[in-house]
């Protein structure tokens, strides 16, 4: 296609700015948060908003796919020819839960614009991430009446719980999402003027550990000293997961993790971290880990383990002394290649075990896997994605790993043999996963500007 056609694209996404900012406040005011039961039909709601959403961009064949959880969304525009490229583009519309409701400063659900930026639960991870790529679409097809490449979006709505049905759905349809290469926005750029591709991200095991031990409540002052507390004990396991510096105490944890070779090492050194602006963004007085990396290299490169919370006993106002029946602890491990989920669950479970005494009994459960990834930077892909950045940015992005995880990357890895370049336009202070998310406006606009040039870009490299 003609360089002119992307001018004439980019022409009509800054016409049409206030429409599609509009239309992103719309989508976020579903509340589709994917862990809640009481929300299904929410979430239902918001894949049926988008499917619509797609065929007003003219998208074709938009179509809403359920499945034995949350329904998937398909669509495509394959017109540009056999010789074209074509990219499947990857995203999620369901949201984390809103609580605590009463640390934000506006309703999560009833989007605010405040100076340049919009806050809403989902507006960054990842609903207005994904509606760039529509916008983008929409820019090509309705502006220059076609564009330069094939395109096929597949957009789920579990993301936000593991994606387990998408995990099912991607090696039963290959056919369906075959393409050259796939392209997610939902990481984030190291600063708003300093865009960043990633190249790997870290994997998940998410464990549930439950201690029980008397079959109700017991008095502390009669029992105490002779009952074993659950509470105690679970503490006590907890404390012997990992050491004062954050290394992993499980045996085995570390036996397949892929050393940082000095090339690589070299190339995550280029990119600054300014630890005040660390602190700064997420109130914390120090930072901390591992002395023999790198900041930046845990916070992506190193694996890690966490206790997402804990609970049992008496919560409440005052004191009541008590030995609890019970406690229960969610802890989440993110992992780096060539660390297995599954084997890491199995070692994890076994290192428990050996902690828990005979005094209490320990249910383990497992609730979400993912493999960790890594892409090859060096592909044209990733050249035109350069480029485009560039050229909408003015600066060259900075290659980084992320520490979070999307666990379709390594599943199109798997079983579609697809590379993805990860296009973020978050920010690390957008608060994802906490009150007051919040989305920078102008790179929601950069951001369509950015996917028109990736298009035609990638096409003419092609």
């Amino acid at each position: 296609m003609a360089t002119n056609h992307r001018e004439e694209a980019l022409r009509y996404a800054a016409q049409h700015q206030q429409a599609h900012l509009d239309e992103l406040i719309e989508f976020l005011r579903i509340p589709s948060v994917s862990t809640q039961p009481e929300r299904r039909e929410e979430v239902r709601e918001a894949a049926e908003w988008l499917a619509q959403a797609m065929r007003d961009a003219g998208l074709e064949n938009a179509r809403v796919i359920d499945t034995a959880g949350h329904p998937l969304v398909y669509s495509d525009w394959l017109h540009a020819g056999d010789n074209a490229p074509t990219v499947l583009v990857y995203g999620h519309y369901d949201v984390q839960p809103a609580e605590p409701e009463d640390q934000w400063r506006t309703a999560p659900f009833a989007p605010q614009v405040d100076g340049d930026y919009l806050i809403a639960r989902g507006v960054s991870d990842d609903k207005g991430q994904v509606y760039i790529h529509v916008k983008a679409v929409e820019a090509y097809l309705h502006g220059a009446g076609s564009l330069p490449l094939n395109i096929k979006f597949i957009v789920e709505g579990e993301e936000e719980i593991g994606g387990p049905s998408l995990g099912e759905f991607v090696p039963q349809h290959k056919e369906l999402l075959t393409a050259d290469v796939a392209v997610i926005s939902d990481s984030s750029m190291m600063a708003p003027d300093q865009p960043s591709i990633v190249y790997g991200l870290r994997g998940l095991c998410y464990m549930f550990v439950d201690v029980s031990g008397p079959d109700h409540d017991l008095h502390s002052g009669s029992f105490g000293g002779g009952i074993d507390n659950p509470i105690n004990v679970l503490c006590h396991i907890v404390a012997n997961l990992k050491d004062e510096h954050g290394r992993v105490l499980i045996p085995g944890f570390y036996d397949d993790v892929q050393p940082l070779d000095e090339e690589e090492r070299e190339l995550l050194a280029a990119v600054a971290v300014d630890e005040n602006r660390v602190l700064q963004t997420t109130g914390a007085p120090a930072v901390w880990g591992e002395p023999e990396y790198s900041l930046l290299e845990r916070l992506g490169a190193r694996p890690t383990l966490d206790v997402n919370g804990i609970v049992g006993g008496y919560t409440g106002a005052g004191s009541k002394t008590i030995i609890p029946a019970a406690a229960h602890a969610k802890i989440s491990m993110r992992l780096v290649s060539d660390q297995d989920p599954h084997e890491i669950a199995q070692l994890f479970e076994a290192y428990v075990m050996e902690l828990a005494p005979p005094t209490v009994e320990v249910t383990i459960t497992r609730n979400g896997m993912a493999s960790p990834s890594i892409n090859d930077f060096n592909t044209t892909a990733v050249a035109a994605a350069s480029a485009a950045y560039g050229e909408v940015f003015g600066k060259e992005p900075l290659m980084r790993r992320e520490g979070g995880s999307i666990p379709v990357v390594g599943d199109f890895q798997k079983h579609l043999g697809l590379g993805t370049v990860m296009m973020g336009f978050g920010l690390p202070d957008d608060r994802i996963h906490s009150p007051n998310e919040r989305f920078y406006l102008p790179n929601y606009f950069r951001g369509i500007e950015t996917m028109i040039c990736f298009m035609d870009d990638f096409a003419r490299r092609e």
